[in-house]
């Protein structure tokens, strides 16, 4: 008897197990040429949907509109099946929105304009309106379920093992239960858990790496002494009987069929006794939640956006690695800065098409053709905007008596609303900024051996530098300048610039000490001959611990919701920079989709501010108890490492601008 027929057997579980299976449609795949897509539908989605009728299989699907659109051009047939599954009930259709966007990296229009148009696609082609949606990538954030139920979702689909492992506190059998999730604004909504292992599994399974027999005795071994529900599919339907051509390792296409592999596991796992397979949307009332079930915050402080899969996988991802994130993110920063200008309205297909261009596949691994058409779709939809009106930043007043003299070292500036020390001998870092009136500074240096700790001995400066690349020098700004001096006649601010030479190229930096506001502004830019893998970190705004009291500190920021996250840190360890890997250099990050984020105690806050639209950096905070002194620093990231960073070639100039002020 072969191994297959001998673990068919019906068995006993000691509990009803229900399982659901989610499959993601995503034609716009990163490594997938768009001539290869009639092929993907063939091969890989056809499959499908035979699947779900000849085995009467109540699976979801999930698809983004724009995905859905690709199809009906290639194969109308196909969606006219789906459309009458999804009307018999054998499918049960899941909603992502038009674009795969990362949500907590973009502003919120930007995601209800997203969900919108996807809503419109799902009315159009399939006359559906799905109530469950994919969080896309798995990237969450606080600010999500409002956005979501206001689309008029009633429940999302988000990966459990990432949002566990930073809340530990949670019960071990939480995965197979329904949760509530509460957001930043306090709307709620319902969670289904994916799993990450268990669909690894059944991919294994398709590609031979595991035999049948190995599947259904994990899927069995999830059953417990009370009903229970496990996602059994929870990602990709282009990786069966299909190979992008991504990775030279990449597996050959099972001689038996990976779609016919799974079709004997599901159909294998319905002859189990104690086993079921339901709807997603059943699973979220046929496993009861257990009594006293709170509703859940799914980020922390320490994993503000939680996402799917291995950690590698983290938010930076989309963000600031890939071919050239920052760049595309930037521009597509401005247009969205145009649109919400222009008051246009979210029907307009201009928030379609950025949806569109802010999608994730843009981001990590896409292939050089479609690297060059998408360049060049997003370069004319930017150009053929208007220039964005002048924000005149201080009031039209003459502020009077600001200073600035030089002590050797340093230059220490005064204007009407702060006081500061810049040390030129470390190209201008802030060694100390006091708000107004105040006598404590906010922010500033920590000498070297502040720390009783020899990890954290050295000097840490405020506002300079720090480029880092595997097996090389460290590259900073942190170099003897001689600054050109001057205070606006208009304004009253004082404005200090010097050009630091570095390995790379020069940095041109100019500082802009407000007279207006206890604020200092940065514009940076950066003449440098190559941009290649490593990690780029700007800013380093360091808290005097001296300054705060540690108990009460709060981070205050937008990672894509129409509300602020906040997050006490108090008792936290939180290293969002950490390397994961030697090829990853971050484990998390702050999107700042509004432009800013701020740390407070209530009775002093320091707040960093980024224009977006001239980079979109993001965040990454550190903030640890050492010995009996804190390290608190916000820093801003504009390129990290990771497997999909491509370096940029030939000399390419960068300007960014970002801020760091006193808020009371």
């Amino acid at each position: 008897m072969s191994v297959e027929a001998e673990s068919t057997a019906p068995e006993a579980a000691p509990a009803r197990l229900y399982g659901y299976a989610v499959f993601h449609l995503n034609l716009c795949f990163s490594s997938i040429e768009e001539d290869a897509r009639p092929d993907v539908v063939a091969r890989a989605y056809w499959p499908l949907l035979r699947l779900a009728r000849e085995q009467d299989l109540p699976l979801g699907i999930e698809a983004t509109g724009y995905t859905l659109e690709c199809v009906a051009a290639i194969d109308p047939a196909w969606i006219a099946e789906l459309k009458a599954l999804i009307a018999e009930g054998r499918v049960e259709f899941i909603g992502s929105g038009y674009a795969q966007l990362i949500s907590p990296l973009v502003p919120a229009r930007v995601t209800e304009a997203n969900l919108h148009h996807g809503n419109e696609v799902y009315r159009r082609l399939l006359d559906a309106r799905p109530l469950l949606a994919l969080v896309n990538e798995q990237a969450y954030a606080g600010g999500l379920p409002g956005l979501y139920r206001d689309a008029g979702y009633e429940a999302l689909l988000m990966d459990w093992d990432n949002s566990a492992a930073f809340n530990r506190h949670w019960p071990a059998d939480g995965r197979y239960r329904p949760v509530t999730a509460r957001g930043n604004d306090g709307a709620e909504i319902a969670i289904l858990w994916t799993n990450t292992i268990a669909f690894q599994k059944l991919q294994r399974l398709a590609h031979g790496d595991i035999e049948l027999r190995d599947y259904l005795s994990y899927v069995r071994g999830h059953a417990g002494e009370t009903p229970r529900a496990l996602a059994r599919y929870g990602n990709d339907a282009e990786c069966f009987d299909f190979r992008p051509g991504r990775f030279k390792t990449e597996d050959r296409l099972h001689a038996d069929g990976e779609w016919a592999r799974i079709a004997r596991a599901f159909a294998a796992l319905q002859e189990m006794d104690g086993l079921a397979f339901v709807k997603p949307s059943q699973a979220l009332t046929m496993v009861d939640r257990a009594p006293g079930d709170a509703a859940l915050r799914l980020e922390t402080a320490e994993n503000p956006i939680p996402v799917k899969k291995q950690p590698k996988y983290n938010v930076s991802r989309w963000a600031v690695t890939g071919r050239d994130d920052l760049d595309i993110n930037t521009l597509c920063a401005r247009v969205h800065a145009h649109l919400a200008d222009a008051k246009t309205p979210l029907e307009a297909p201009a928030w379609r098409e950025l949806c569109y261009l802010w999608s994730s596949d843009f981001r990590t691994h896409i292939t050089p053709k479609r690297w060059s058409a998408f360049r060049s779709r997003l370069d004319a939809f930017a150009a053929a905007l208007p220039p964005p009106a002048p924000k005149p930043e201080a009031p039209e007043i003459l502020w009077k008596n600001s200073t600035a003299i030089r002590a050797g070292r340093w230059l220490d500036i005064a204007t009407q609303n702060l006081t500061a020390r810049l040390d030129t001998r470390r190209g201008l870092a802030i060694d100390r900024l006091t708000a107004g009136g105040d006598t404590m500074p906010l922010l500033g240096g920590l000498p070297h051996g502040h720390f009783d700790d020899i990890a954290l001995s050295a000097d840490w400066y405020t506002g300079d530098t720090v480029y880092e690349a595997p097996g090389l020098p460290k590259v900073t700004d942190l170099e003897r300048c001689e600054p050109q001096t001057r205070i606006d006649a208009e304004t009253g601010d004082v404005v200090v610039s010097a050009e630091i030479a570095t390995p790379l190229g020069p940095i041109a930096k100019t500082l802009r000490l407000h007279a207006y506001a206890p604020k200092v502004t940065f514009d940076l830019t950066f003449r440098w001959s190559e941009w290649g893998r490593g990690a780029l970190r700007l800013g380093h705004f360091t808290l005097r611990p001296e300054a705060f009291d540690w108990n009460r500190l709060v981070l205050r920021t937008h990672n894509g919701g129409r509300a602020p996250d906040e997050f006490a840190l108090a008792g936290k360890t939180i290293e969002h920079g950490a390397p994961v890997s030697f090829l990853v250099s971050a484990s998390s990050a702050l999107g700042l989709t509004e432009g800013w984020a701020e740390i407070g105690d209530g009775k002093r806050t320091m707040r960093v501010t980024v224009d977006r639209t001239a980079s979109a950096l993001v965040g990454l905070l550190t903030h640890k108890r050492v010995g009996g002194s804190l390290f608190c620093q916000l820093m801003l990231s504009a390129m990290e490492m990771d497997d999909t960073r491509v370096p940029a070639p030939g000399p390419v100039e960068r300007r960014m601008r970002f801020a760091v002020e006193a808020v009371r």
